[in-house]
């Protein structure tokens, strides 16, 4: 599993460190090999229309929640009959395509798949056309996809660009010198509307293309808030950039008596578990993690665990609808 680099994610203007200068030359070749890829595929048509969200950079940036949000958008404000949520299901061990069903667990179909499916059909495919094909055979008439930007099997027919306004586009180099999955001109000048979630702090939006649509949502918990008067909690997550979710905690108020990074799509072990509440009892704290984290926790997990669910929320949600009704998808 993958612990994103802290270099990647450098501030703006400070030096270059000597790993980031070391792998430079292998993004070159990343890029090389990704264009010779892409110039040996013709996309295929779906049968049913596609709408893309992806980033440009590698590691969590809020497409899945951004995947979920917008799916309740389209039910609310102009419903597509029976959406279905299309992703490769990383993390897990089957390539599909296969409908997720309530039998499968993280290690079969990923983390990110368990929790589209909570809210619609779902498909799981490695091949993304053949997963389109297995959508509208099971009576998909609109597909969101939750990732796939850079995969060019599979014509999109609306590409949304999620950005992260904390991370930005980090230090702006290609894998693995940066977190960039494609060069940023290609990726911004791909999108059809961005979704920048939260405070810009490393200027994002001006590196954006002028008349593009840019919808602002922000994170909020979901559900029950956590017990916050006289309650201390230990952390952990393993996320693609870990700091985000410890800084969310900080930023409602929880009082953090520490915190554990693991590897992205991390699946925990009993040891860790074992670990964690050993660690949660010496600080007098709880534990707590996200809802992805929470589904890859080993079953016959003993210390209580709490989860602090989110959902993306937007400032100007009829704006987005309307803006997904005028691009003709869904009658």
């Amino acid at each position: 599993m993958f612990t994103t680099p802290s270099f990647w994610y450098r501030p703006p203007g400070s030096p270059s460190p000597a790993a980031e200068r070391l792998l430079a030359p292998f993004s070159r070749l990343y890029a090389l090999g990704r264009r010779a890829h892409a110039g040996l595929i013709r996309a295929k048509k779906s049968p049913v229309p596609v709408i893309c969200i992806g980033n440009i950079v590698a590691g969590g940036s809020g497409k899945t929640p951004a995947a979920l949000a917008l799916l309740e958008i389209i039910r609310k404000a102009a419903p597509a009959a029976r959406p279905f949520f299309l992703t490769r299901g990383y993390g897990g061990g089957l390539k599909g395509p296969l409908r997720v069903d309530p039998a499968h667990n993280f290690r079969d179909v990923g983390d990110e798949a368990l929790l589209l499916a909570a809210l619609a059909p779902t498909i799981v495919s490695a091949d993304r056309v053949q997963g389109a094909l297995q959508a509208a055979a099971e009576g998909a008439d609109l597909i969101v996809m939750d990732d796939g930007l850079q995969n060019p099997a599979l014509r999109k027919n609306l590409r949304i660009v999620v950005v992260d306004g904390r991370t930005g586009f980090g230090n702006g180099r290609l894998l693995p010198a940066g977190p960039l999955r494609e060069p940023l001109a290609e990726g911004l000048g791909r999108a059809d509307a961005f979704i920048l979630i939260g405070e810009d702090l490393r200027g994002a939006r001006a590196l954006l293309p002028w008349g593009v649509p840019v919808f602002q949502a922000d994170l909020r918990p979901a559900g029950a808030d956590l017990p916050v008067q006289n309650t201390r909690y230990l952390a952990f997550c393993g996320l693609g950039v870990p700091d985000k979710f410890f800084t969310f905690l900080r930023s409602l108020g929880y009082e953090l008596a520490g915190t554990r990074a693991f590897p992205d799509h991390h699946p925990y072990a009993e040891t860790d578990m074992e670990a964690l509440e050993q660690e949660a009892r010496s600080l007098g704290a709880r534990l707590v993690t996200t809802q992805k984290d929470f589904v890859r926790l080993p079953r016959k997990t003993v210390p209580p665990v709490q989860i602090l669910p989110v959902r993306l929320v937007f400032q100007e949600e009829e704006a987005l609808a309307g803006f997904l009704k005028e691009a003709g998808l869904y009658q």
